[in-house]
Parts: structure tokens; sequence; C-alpha cells
């Protein structure tokens, strides 16, 4: 028999199978969920700013995270959700840690003569998103600090494009308040 033709070739096996299958430790669904989904993973981390330069590294931590926590994968749940939720997780435990190294380890080139009296741009930010509720912070910051899409992060989220609105518009109203509380104005 000869050579089989593209449109003759068995379609690709669905993700949910896939990872039915790696939950049992098969090798060639391993590989081919990975071949499958990183791509997508990738992207969703060169799209937030803040992780472009560590893209490669988010993406093979994340792997790592799936694979010690595939035993919590449920079948027939779509698995892009929860493949996404241990994106989200990783790329908010790096963003964290970034940040604390940040402020901590700020290099400069000339030291100033006097210590500055005002607080810096970063901890004003901070204080002000502590403000949030989590849920509504982490929205603001996957929007605003990492520049997603509304999109991205209700599929990050695993939640609806109307409830990531509902919350950053909740988040903007209570941001103002905390602004214009300290004298700070916004039309």
């Amino acid at each position: 028999m000869g050579p089989r033709l593209a449109s003759e070739e068995t379609p690709p096996e669905d993700l949910e199978s896939l990872m039915c299958r790696y939950q049992r430790a098969d090798e060639e669904a391993a590989s081919a969920l990975v071949k499958r989904v990183s791509p997508l993973l990738y992207r969703y981390f060169l799209v937030q700013a803040s992780n472009r330069r560590y893209a490669d590294d988010l993406l093979q931590e994340t792997w790592m995270r799936i694979h010690k926590a595939r035993h919590t994968y449920r079948r027939g749940e779509p698995p892009m959700p929860w493949i996404f939720a241990i994106a989200r997780h990783t790329s908010l435990d790096h963003y964290r840690k970034a940040r604390r190294f940040e402020i901590r380890e700020k290099q400069v080139s000339v030291l100033p003569e006097r210590a500055a009296a005002t607080p810096r741009p970063a901890q004003d930010l901070e204080s002000i998103l502590a403000a949030l509720p989590e849920s509504q912070r982490e929205v603001i910051v996957m929007l605003k600090v990492s520049g997603m899409t509304i999109e991205e992060v209700a599929r990050a989220t695993s939640s609806s494009a109307g409830s990531v609105k509902q919350k950053a518009h909740r988040a903007y109203r209570k941001l103002r308040e905390v602004l214009s509380a300290r004298g700070v104005f916004l039309p």
C-alpha cells in the first residue's frame, strides 16, 4: 500500500482525550499535547509586556506545573481553561516575584546626594491597588499592567468577558474613590 494522502489521515485527536491519556502517563499523548498547546501558551506569555522576555521560562514552568497537577484535571471538562488557569498562576507568581526583586534591587548609575522624600511610583501603585479585592486587582493587573485583552483575561481566569468587564468597571470605580480621597481627581 502506498503513502497515505493528507485527506486520508486520521483527524487529530481532541485535547480532552489527549489530556486523559496524559493523566494515564501516556508519553505519546503528553508529547502531542505539548506540541498542540505550547504555541497558544507562548503567545499568551508574549502578550503580557512584563513577561515577554521570560516567555520561554514561563512556558517551561507552566508545563512543569501542569505535569505535577495533571491528576487534578477532571475528565469531561474542556482542558484549555484548566491549562490557562495554571499558566495564569505561573505568570502572576512570576510577576509578583519579579516586582519584589525590582523594588529591592533597583540599579542606579549615579547615586543621589540625598534620599528622595516622595514615595516611589511602584509603592503608590501597590498601595492604590491594595484597596481592591483580589479578583478585581488581578483583572486590573492583567488588563493594564500586563496589557492583555478582555478576551485573554476571560480565558485565563476561566470566566466570561462580561464578568471581566464587570470586575474592571467596579475596580475603576473603586480606584477613582481611592484617588479622590488622596486628592487626585480624574475625569
